[in-house]
Formats: C-alpha cells, sequence, structure tokens
C-alpha cells in the first residue's frame, strides 16, 4: 500500500514537473535553413518582377525584364574582368568608402568617447550632433563641392559625414553599458579614469561599438554614390548618372548591383572583425551564419 502511494506521488510529481517546464517551441519557418529561406524570396522577388516586365505593367524604360539586367551584368561583369574603364571606375568609388569608412571611424570614436565618458560630451556636444544629423545629408554635398572640389575629397568627407553619426551612438551607448558593480569594483581598487575606460568599459562595449561600425558600412556607400552624383567623379556612380540620362536602365540596375556587393563585403569584412574581436558575444541580428 505504501509502494503504490509512494509510485502515484512520484507519478504526480513527475507530471506536474513536466507541466512546470517551460520550453520554447520553433515554428515551422524559424527551423528553415538560411540558403533555402534566401533562395525563396529571391525567387519570389525575380518571379514578381518577370511577371511584371512580361505582362507590360511597367515600361521596359522605367523597369528592365531580369533577362536584360543579368544581360547587362555580365558585360559589366567581363568588363570588369578585363580591366575596363569600369574596373577604373569601381577602384575609384572603393577607395573613396574605404577612406570615408576609415575617416569615419576615426571622428565617430573620438566623439564617441567624448560624449559617452564625459558630462561636458553628453550635454554640450550630443545635441548638435543630433540635430546636424536630422538634417538632410544631401544637401551638404554641394557644400563639400565647394570647399573641397570636385576630387575625391569632397565624395570622402560627403561619405564619412553620413557614416559617422551611427559611429558616435554605438560607441557612447557602449560606454554606458559597463555594469555598476565593475565600476565600483575598479574604483575601490583604485583606477584611473583611463585605466577603467581601456580595462573595462571599452571591453565591455564592443559589441555596441561594433553595431555603430555596421551601420555606418552600410552608409558610407550611399554618402560616396551620392557625392559622384552631385559633384561629378569618375566612379561607378558617375557611370550610373550617364546611364540614367540615356535611360540606359538596365545598365543602371546592373551597376547598382555591383556596388551592393561592395557594400555587402564591407559589411561582412566588419562582422568577421566582431566575431575575432568580440569573440564570447553571440549576436541574432545582422548575423550572416548559415
Amino acid at each position: 500500500m505504501t509502494d503504490l502511494s509512494n509510485n502515484s506521488s512520484s507519478t504526480t510529481n513527475t507530471d506536474m514537473l513536466e507541466d512546470t517546464v517551460w520550453t520554447q517551441e520553433i515554428a515551422f519557418i524559424d527551423s528553415v535553413p538560411r540558403w533555402i529561406a534566401m533562395s525563396f524570396v529571391a525567387f519570389v522577388f525575380i518571379g514578381t518582377w518577370w511577371v511584371v516586365t512580361a505582362f507590360g505593367f511597367v515600361s521596359p524604360i522605367i523597369l528592365p525584364t531580369p533577362a536584360e539586367t543579368l544581360k547587362d551584368m555580365i558585360f559589366v561583369g567581363k568588363n570588369l574582368a578585363s580591366g575596363g574603364y569600369m574596373l577604373t571606375a569601381l577602384w575609384i568609388t572603393i577607395l573613396e568608402v574605404i577612406y570615408g569608412f576609415a575617416l569615419a571611424i576615426a571622428i565617430g570614436f573620438t566623439l564617441g568617447v567624448l560624449v559617452g565618458e564625459t558630462a561636458f560630451g553628453e550635454k554640450a556636444v550630443m545635441p548638435y550632433l543630433v540635430a546636424i544629423d536630422t538634417m538632410p545629408k544631401v544637401a551638404f554635398a554641394p557644400l563639400f563641392v565647394a570647399w573641397l572640389g570636385f576630387g575625391i575629397e569632397s565624395k570622402v568627407a560627403l561619405a564619412a559625414f553620413i557614416a559617422t553619426f551611427p559611429i558616435v551612438v554605438g560607441t557612447a551607448a557602449g560606454l554606458h553599458a559597463a555594469d555598476e558593480n565593475a565600476r565600483m569594483l575598479f574604483k575601490t581598487m583604485g583606477a584611473s579614469r583611463m585605466q577603467t575606460l581601456i580595462k573595462m568599459k571599452l571591453p565591455t562595449g564592443l559589441p555596441q561599438i561594433f553595431t555603430g561600425l555596421k551601420i555606418g558600412a552600410v552608409g558610407v556607400m550611399a554618402g560616396a554614390i551620392t557625392g559622384e552624383f552631385l559633384g561629378g567623379g569618375k566612379g561607378f556612380g558617375e557611370l550610373i548618372r550617364v546611364a540614367a540620362s540615356q535611360l540606359n536602365t538596365p545598365r543602371v540596375f546592373s551597376l547598382i548591383l555591383y556596388l551592393s556587393l561592395v557594400g555587402l563585403a564591407l559589411y561582412l569584412l566588419v562582422q568577421f572583425a566582431q566575431r575575432k574581436v568580440v569573440f564570447w558575444h553571440k549576436e541574432r541580428v545582422g548575423s550572416y551564419d548559415g
């Protein structure tokens, strides 16, 4: 009788334990591998594109067919592979992006430390940075051209101008992410302000800093191309402008797609650096793991 009572009690406890254990159910759409999901989205997008153009819903002057775009992409790819004028233009744009991103990192990190580490920066500098960032960036392109000329300098300046603010915000947020107990520990051990910044705040804030870098990496390409649109130049932006003026929309689409590959490469480079530097932090959003 006692054994039956114990078995019954054990069974009841087991059932109650199973009922109270929380398990997360994974939806089917979340269990699909990344490459399958991306292929499906690409198939739907290209299929919709083909239907819209094949049945004449949109004029081919405005939207070329996928086949025309692919044909032009092959032409552009051959020109790039053979070292033609498009390769020279692409290299100029890449230099503008690299120089602009490096300048944005230098300025953004410096201002981010000033804002995140000092009350003066947070109270006096940050409001002006926010006010400047809310202004339309395109409106500054003629100013940079007037100040720096029609060369690569004005495009680099505009690219850095667009990419700086996310880095400032990411750096400042990262410096504020340090745990209060860790701050008190460093203060108790007699660490100086610089030692606390270098050994505690910066390592703790690296995930937020790299988030700002990735956002800046996306925006720096737009800055360089906008500068070429409005300020002349010899890069891919100028080729796009000329193709658009000739209503050569397949060429415009193919050049934009190649530029997107350059932007994606820069983003993945920053993400690769994040994995090597911030190896202890697992990021779910914005990661391109399989």
